[in-house]
């Protein structure tokens, strides 16, 4: 059985939910709008997060979403914004990101990280990269060097690098390495030790013949949902432009070379697992910001960003991230063998609204924003340009509020056997 939590905070203009509030369009001395715009959705995984570590989770969010609204605020687009937010959340000691990220089977640090721009539907991603302490850096240099075209020759520039090649192509393209052991800390060096510990427990206790069985049950249950913390965000700029992100160390006590739901199926049309971006235009009235967190695996399996993203077109979005989450992931007959199926995403839409007053001719940016996970907890902030300080919430599978929320948990649906028990909720800013 798995329970999908949908959260919900209303800021909107319209009357969905009686706790709400709006973000009025500000103005200077001569009476014209003033430009203040965008937003930052940023979450620190979805998973276990422990009490002892709750305030260091808010606050390294609200950092985050400050930083990327430094950078909105100072006109830099979207793409530049999310950049910024993940910097922040891999420098962390606390996220699995970059620094303090999980070790692997070898006593290593190997980080995965992907960035889309929805305006171009670039994107750039790094996997088993070691001794670059921001691998978003990365993901971002190669979907910029993407963007100039091709390289000599005709050859096509990479879009995602692994392992040595991705970082000699970092240190080459200015981004200074991090020798491994500074990029451990002293709680990621105390869980590997404690890890190491239990699998030697494990497999000293078992008969030759079953040992490979019994290193797989170990690994999984030291891989709860306590180490699914990858980290991500979403940004959408004054000019409408989206950009999703996200930044993992991995499971602990992972294969060396394993590379999680930041990858996309080369072989597939859809190739977004761990972060999806794409302004609208065509056939597509909403632009879309997805970024997921998670068993890599399952996310992977179901495509899950690319699934939300695809749903948010739908006229309500509650409702569609729900069908998404319950359809698409639990539910999905990909995952029929798991026992539990563990992820979260944090989703932005937003479109172009004609405001009545004071003129039609002034164009704000209506931004809805969501979050769903299966997981105990996830650890989620929000802020716009026009706000003085980020908003933080850590729920868990009770639905309790966090500090700083505006909103309320709108359901905690347990699925029973045979029936759907979850519910959504979804979230509205104007920015003018």
């Amino acid at each position: 059985m798995e329970s999908l939590i949908s959260y919900a905070e209303e800021q909107p203009p319209s009357s969905l939910m009686t706790n709400s509030s709006s973000l009025k369009q500000e103005s200077n001395e001569s009476g014209s709008p003033k430009c203040v715009g965008g937003f930052v959705l940023v979450h620190a995984g979805a998973g276990y997060h422990s009490e002892s570590k709750a305030k260091e989770y808010k606050h390294v969010c609200k950092r985050a979403c400050q930083r990327a609204v430094d950078q909105l605020r100072a006109g830099a687009l979207a793409v530049e914004a999310v950049t910024a937010a993940l910097v922040e959340l891999e420098d962390s000691p606390f996220t699995n990101a970059g620094l303090g990220s999980n070790l692997n089977l070898s006593g290593e640090i190997e980080c995965d990280a992907s960035i889309m721009d929805g305006k171009s539907l670039h994107f750039g991603a790094v996997g088993s990269i070691s001794g670059i302490k921001n691998p978003v850096l990365v993901a971002n240099c190669l979907l910029n060097e993407a963007q100039k075209g091709k390289l000599s020759a005709g050859r096509i520039p990479p879009c995602f690098l692994v392992g040595p090649g991705a970082h000699d192509w970092a240190v080459s393209h200015g981004i200074p390495p991090c020798p491994s052991e500074k990029m451990a800390t002293r709680f990621s060096l105390s869980a590997y030790k404690r890890n190491k510990r239990k699998m030697e427990l494990a497999e000293g206790t078992v008969p030759g013949q079953n040992r490979t069985k019994k290193r797989r049950q170990s690994s999984e249950n030291g891989n709860g949902s306590g180490c699914l913390d990858t980290v991500g965000a979403v940004v959408v700029d004054l000019e409408g432009n989206v950009a999703a992100a996200v930044s993992s160390g991995g499971l602990a006590m992972k294969h060396p070379g394993r590379i999680g739901q930041l990858f996309f199926y080369p072989q597939a049309a859809h190739y977004g697992c761990g972060c999806w971006a794409e302004n609208s235009g065509n056939m597509n009235p909403y632009s879309t910001a997805v970024s997921t967190s998670g068993c890599g695996e399952h996310l992977i399996r179901t495509m899950l960003a690319r699934e939300c993203a695809a749903a948010m077109q739908s006229e309500d979005a509650h409702q569609a991230l729900l069908e998404a989450m319950q359809n698409k992931f639990i539910s999905s007959p990909f995952l029929t063998s798991e026992d539990r199926v563990l992820g979260g995403v944090i989703v932005l839409r937003c479109c172009r609204c004609v405001e009545a007053q004071p003129s039609p001719n002034i164009q704000g940016i209506l931004v809805e924003f969501l979050w769903s996970h299966t997981t105990e907890s996830m650890c989620v902030g929000y802020m716009s340009a026009q706000d003085s300080k980020a908003k933080v919430t850590d729920r868990d599978a009770g639905g309790e509020t966090g500090e700083g929320t505006a909103g309320e948990a709108v359901g905690d649906g347990g699925r029973e056997p045979g029936g759907d028990g979850a519910e959504a909720g979804g979230s509205q800013v104007r920015l003018k």
